[in-house]
């Protein structure tokens, strides 16, 4: 029997003092939970380490996360290898809980939430999932614009025409003839 998610752990058997946690994220994983994007696994699984602690019904989640990626490369597009490297720093909440503070925040219209509880992510029951978590800080971890080196000089122009094909044509035949007039006048002007 397959596991339903790959990164679970029990709220219940946590305490205040924490617990770490160790799992490899495998290569089959990455593939699959980046499936609707661009991005591969190296070939190499990368690893998860975090240590959960738990604050009343809260879990504290803090640790890192690296895998290697293959992504698009920014300019010529060809296969680049990226290392993603990211801290991860979280607080799961019950999902009830997460729903009171949502409802709050409709009433009335100014109870934002604050920014010190913009990094909370919701769990339900005593089972804490973190795949979510772990997809979402692959896709952020990957540079904006990712080189494939850093001498890549992107996307080449195509080739010069080939015996039999046919040339370009000479700059004022590609012109529209509505604009030659203007063309007359700027060779007549230098």
């Amino acid at each position: 029997m397959v596991p339903e998610h790959e990164f679970a752990i029990p709220v219940s058997n946590l305490d205040a003092g924490g617990q770490a946690f160790a799992f490899p994220l495998r290569a089959a994983w990455i593939r699959g939970a980046l499936e609707d994007s661009n991005v591969e696994p190296a070939g190499t699984d990368g690893k998860l380490e975090i240590r959960l602690s738990k604050s009343g019904t809260d879990v504290v989640v803090r640790g890192s996360i690296r895998a290697d990626l293959i992504v698009p490369c920014g300019r010529c597009l060809e296969p680049a290898r990226v290392t993603v490297a990211e801290a991860i720093s979280t607080l799961a909440v019950p999902h009830a809980a997460m729903r009171d503070a949502r409802s709050r925040e409709g009433q009335g219209g100014e109870a934002d939430l604050p920014p010190e509880d913009a990094d909370m992510i919701p769990y339900d029951g005593d089972t804490l999932v973190l795949d979510d978590l772990v997809r979402d800080e692959l896709l952020l971890g990957i540079p904006m614009i990712p080189l494939c080196s850093e001498g890549c000089e992107g996307i080449s122009p195509p080739a010069p025409a080939l015996a039999g094909q046919s040339p370009e044509p000479p700059a004022e035949e590609s012109i529209d003839p509505r604009l030659r007039p203007l063309l007359r006048l700027k060779k007549s002007l230098t």
